[in-house]
């Protein structure tokens, strides 16, 4: 693939977002000075993948409603890691109302004087408490970050354990509930500004960027603008792969930036 190219250019958008005039710092890869995604760093598809047909074969989007979802959920089987030493954290892709009937999901910024990824774009979760299961703890995490008290009928499947570079075994589940995202009662301290991302502005096309770090390729979702990485950008790009497009994408080897790598 010529360095730089788009997967899917006829494919590719941008996101729309009338009204929306927040500013937000794009989460860059750092790189060594003069080189630039788009002159000799690789832009590549996850190991394994046609290239030749990767977009020819996509299939149209199925519709974000509870039926769809739970269906594309249960035919798929998420992958389960051991952590290995490593610690479990658990995250949750929520599908809410815009206030107007239509599906969103919520994603977050996290403020910038937090200790901990300061100012990068997040779904809700975190680490697990002691003796706490993964579920427990996404639902947890989902209160006290947005204020949103659910149960265990509200989650509808799990996606792939991914493994961080901070060294986290991230376990990420599904809900749904017709809340309006627009009723969210959002946590000062772990939250800067709420996003509703719209089915449109989840299907779009990642980046896939080949760093020499590296042998895996940096994802990078577009959205409003900006690019969001891994793990939340591998999180949201398997849940479209797997519910929107229903395509049982893995996402252990995608990488996340340098940056992170701490």
């Amino acid at each position: 693939m010529t360095a730089g190219a788009d997967p899917c250019p006829e494919n590719s958008h941008e996101a729309d977002n009338p009204g929306h005039t927040e500013t937000i710092d794009i989460q860059n890869i750092p790189r060594p000075e003069g080189n630039t995604p788009d002159s000799n760093y690789d832009v590549r598809l996850p190991a394994g993948t046609d290239e030749t047909n990767y977009c020819r074969s996509m299939p149209a989007a199925h519709p974000l409603d509870r039926d769809n979802v739970r269906d594309a959920l249960d035919a798929f089987d998420s992958r389960r890691l051991p952590l290995d030493g490593r610690r479990h954290a658990a995250v949750v892709v929520a599908v809410l109302d815009d206030g107007n009937g239509n599906p969103v999901m919520p994603l977050t910024r996290r403020p910038t004087r937090l200790r901990a990824h300061p100012g990068q774009f997040a779904l809700p979760g975190g680490r697990l408490d002691e003796g706490e299961e993964p579920e427990q703890a996404a639902l947890r995490e989902l209160h006290e970050e947005l204020g949103l008290d659910l149960g265990s009928d509200a989650v509808l499947g799990r996606l792939d354990d991914y493994v961080t570079r901070s060294g986290y075994v991230m376990s990420p589940f599904v809900v749904w509930a017709r809340t309006a995202v627009t009723d969210l009662k959002p946590s000062p301290d772990e939250v800067d500004v709420l996003f509703a991302v719209t089915a449109d502005e989840l299907d779009v096309d990642p980046r896939f960027v080949g760093i020499p770090e590296s042998d895996k390729p940096v994802i990078q979702w577009p959205f409003r603008g900006h690019l969001v990485h891994a793990p939340t950008a591998a999180v949201v790009y398997q849940f479209r792969e797997v519910v929107l497009r229903r395509r049982a994408t893995r996402i252990d080897d995608l990488e996340q930036p340098v940056f992170a790598w701490r």
